[in-house]
């Protein structure tokens, strides 16, 4: 069976301040600013654009799971172990909240990380088959 949808186009993300989490995306994670209004940001990020839009306070794209453990919307990808050590390192250096890597039990590592606004993010040590 073909698929009917090719990829993830655009995330969006609830912000407060949409000027100071738009430098922070662009100053931390190396992001392309696009657009920008007092309403929105637009970036391209991992091959994806991200919309960082002005929300009420408390927002965010974290959720609970059934066992009340909080659990974040997006995974990012790095080539490998030592590419997810490197950027652990950065991110780290750069002042990033960040949790420790983890084995969660299946193939490569993990961690995570937040924005300003505390929406909580994955990394994980192993590429998609396409990106390969």
């Amino acid at each position: 069976m073909r698929e009917k949808l090719l990829r993830i186009g655009t995330t969006y993300i609830p912000v407060t301040n949409v000027d100071l989490a738009a430098d922070w995306y662009v100053k931390k994670l190396e992001a392309e600013l696009s657009y920008k209004d007092e309403d929105k940001a637009i970036l391209n990020l991992a091959n994806q654009s991200i919309f960082l839009v002005k929300s009420l306070e408390g927002q965010s794209s974290n959720f609970l799971d059934i066992y009340g453990s909080e659990r974040f919307s997006l995974t990012f990808e790095v080539d490998g172990i030592k590419a997810l050590e490197a950027l652990h390192k950065d991110f780290k250096q750069s002042e990033i909240n960040v949790g420790e890597i983890e084995d969660r039990g299946h193939a490569g590592r993990n961690f995570t990380f937040f924005d300003p606004d505390g929406n909580k993010f994955d990394v994980w040590s192993e590429l998609s088959p396409s990106f390969k």
